[in-house]
């Protein structure tokens, strides 16, 4: 195994299983979906070893740091490490710089008789070539979905092997209903699992894009702006739905698929509910708010009963002919030149399939 792993894009594109020696607060922050945590020092102790560097230098801030992972400490740590290799034996470890920690546990281990190569560059390097693929890599041909709320655009997505799941990655639908109720990626983990998926495209000879239309915010995860800008660019295709599909759409989304997420608990269907409701208050007004916050109390106590979710439908319907669609149209009206292709989903689907930017070309 080589002492420095250099190729960075089979390590991003091919879920290579990376050691993050680095503190909790600096994993938190942003990481990479095929990292695990297992650091050297603490928040704390890296902190202790930060205020020594900055009043005694360099030298005497390694001295604290090995004073601090000593004894006990350094064995459970690293037997940690030796037991995460044991089940990632194709592993690689990296810090923030590739520097001394990772150089430090890389020492270790091999005096341990396990031999693993270390990221150059660490962190910083990996974080920067997702970075310049978020940059270039969408430069090529491109498409944007769009359509009403409820036209099922995010299942119309997976379709086509063009398609990038920005809502996916952000973990969030994008609308006042789109939490899942649990933490959204940070901004930086977001930007990550877009880029690698990006890459892993273009890996396969995918050089065509296609994403859903998006705002530039994705509930708390900001669109990465090279990709936002490209997108106000791009041609549209309009995904055409019934009124009533799009009403059993939005009930199967927001209803159905949440009470399966929340293991059959009302009380938690309902908060959530009330609470993606509570968000459109100002628009709705009170009175309208409260007789919609009826409806749905209503909804869910004839689910607790046993007599499914018909009931969600008169304030599903409402919303969107009151609240939604007004929306949608005023937006869509200055895009209208920009749509390319316009119709039901297989007749999209078929189009799309036909076009040059979405063959497959030989990596």
């Amino acid at each position: 195994m080589p002492e420095l792993e250099t190729d960075l894009d089979r390590l991003l594109t091919g879920d290579v299983p990376m050691l993050d020696l680095r503190a909790p607060v600096e994993f938190i922050q942003g990481a990479f979906p095929a990292a695990t945590n297992l650091p050297l020092m603490t928040d704390d102790e890296r902190a202790q070893v930060g205020t020594c560097y900055k009043q005694q230098g360099q030298q005497a801030a390694i001295e604290l740091g090995h004073r601090l992972v000593a004894g006990e400490v350094r064995e459970a740590r690293l037997q940690g490490w030796l037991d995460w290799f044991s089940e990632h034996p194709n592993g690689v470890i990296y810090c923030f710089r590739g520097g001394l920690r990772s150089q430090t546990v890389q020492q270790w281990l091999h005096d341990a008789g396990r031999p693993v190569a270390r990221v150059k560059g660490g962190y910083k390097a990996l974080r920067r070539r997702l970075l310049e693929e978020i940059e270039q890599g969408f430069a090529g041909p491109g498409y944007v979905l769009t359509g009403l709320t409820g036209s099922g655009k995010t299942d119309w997505l997976a379709r086509s092997p063009l398609s990038l799941d920005l809502e996916g990655y952000a973990h969030h639908r994008g609308s006042s209903f789109g939490h899942w109720g649990e933490p959204q990626p940070t901004p930086i983990n977001f930007e990550n699992r877009l880029a690698i998926a990006r890459m892993k495209q273009r890996k396969a000879g995918i050089q065509g894009w296609l994403v859903e239309d998006e705002s530039a915010m994705i509930g708390r995860c900001p669109v990465p702006l090279p990709l936002y800008e490209r997108m106000q660019q791009m041609p549209l295709l309009l995904l055409e739905v019934p009124f009533e599909q799009r009403v059993r759409q939005i009930r199967h989304d927001y209803v159905e698929t949440m009470q399966h997420h929340f293991n059959d608990d009302f009380d938690r269907l309902e908060h959530y509910l009330q609470d993606s409701l509570k968000r459109l208050y100002k628009r709705l007004g009170d009175r309208e708010w409260r007789r919609l916050s009826e409806i749905v109390s209503e909804a869910v106590r004839q689910q607790r009963a046993g007599h499914g979710c018909g009931g969600h439908d008169e304030w599903i319907a409402t919303l969107l002919g009151s609240y939604y669609d007004p929306i949608y149209a005023r937006h869509q009206a200055a895009k209208e030149d920009r749509i390319v292709k316009r119709g039901e989903a297989e007749e999209l689907a078929h189009w799309l399939a036909q076009r040059p930017e979405a063959q497959i070309s030989q990596p």
